[in-house]
């Protein structure tokens, strides 16, 4: 699988991070046939966070005799610095480590959530501690929602975070003020040398009315060409170094599938999926 360097980190990441937010409801043996998958196919990062509800308690078991192999990433969503503190204290007995690679301000879309995270005594200063005390040795900031790059552009201009972690599908690109929030986003990574991941690569759109069959967020595409677009889209802007698989492990060997042989998107196709994706309802209001 090919890697890339996920900016200053230097970790050269793979381009498909095992997103373990697919552990929201999974049996021990169910995860570790999913993770030995990713093992197999050469991932070598995997994204975490006490959100999705057992995954800590999952990945902690499979991981313990394999720590140095991966690139761990962790998150918290709590706001002050107290409960975030405490919440860090209990990912890292899950996860049976002594140390991330990377922790970071979880779901930070909005200029509010921004606000409270790094006020005085908020979460920021869980992260600045963490990394003084060799818990982590990289911080970053990860959201979602319309908001998410202008929000993340500003948390750049008050703190220097290692990474940022927020959407990109070519629906999003539709709309063109978060186009232009992401380009700008983008640029300013590439500048700083800040390490971009993106979610929600293989987004059709909001559930809507829809029944929910799959335990993403979001109405994901579920044939191997459409995700394949979605994947190759994101993957194509300027700076992206991985983006984690979706929350669905049915989903799974479909994003493998499609970074095969990767070849970048050049610009006329991704206009492209753009203008078709354009009538699409929105994942987020």
């Amino acid at each position: 699988m090919e890697q890339r360097r996920l900016g200053r980190t230097e970790h050269m990441t793979s381009v498909v991070i095992f997103g373990s937010a697919a552990f929201w409801e999974i049996g021990q043996e169910e995860a570790n046939a999913g993770l030995d998958l990713a093992l197999a196919n050469n991932i070598n990062h995997i994204d975490v966070a006490p959100g999705y509800r057992q995954a800590e308690e999952r990945v902690g078991p499979w991981l313990e005799s394999r720590r140095s192999q991966f690139f761990l990433g962790c998150k918290t969503q709590e706001r002050d610095a107290e409960a975030s503190w405490l919440q860090l204290q209990e990912s890292l007995r899950k996860l049976r480590t002594s140390q991330f690679d990377l922790y970071q301000l979880h779901a930070v879309g909005t200029f509010e959530d921004l606000e409270q995270a790094m006020r005085p005594n908020g979460a920021i200063e869980t992260l600045k501690r963490a990394k003084a005390e060799g818990l982590t040795r990289f911080l970053g900031i990860t959201g979602h929602g319309m908001e998410a790059p202008a929000v993340h552009a500003a948390a750049l201009e008050q703190f220097d975070f290692d990474t940022v972690m927020f959407p990109i599908h070519p629906r999003l690109f539709a709309d063109a003020k978060y186009r232009r929030d992401t380009e700008k986003l983008l640029d300013m990574c590439l500048k700083r040398d800040v390490g971009v991941q993106v979610i929600k690569s293989i987004t059709r759109g909001a559930w809507g009315d829809q029944p929910k069959n799959y335990g993403t967020w979001y109405q994901p595409y579920d044939e191997q060409e459409r995700i394949t677009e979605g994947v190759r889209f994101a993957l194509s802007q300027p700076g992206v170094a991985g983006i984690p698989s979706a929350a669905d492990m049915r989903l799974f060997p479909m994003v493998l599938k499609a970074v095969e042989n990767l070849q970048p998107m050049d610009a006329a196709e991704q206009e492209a999926l753009i203008e078709h994706s354009a009538s699409l309802e929105l994942m987020f209001s």
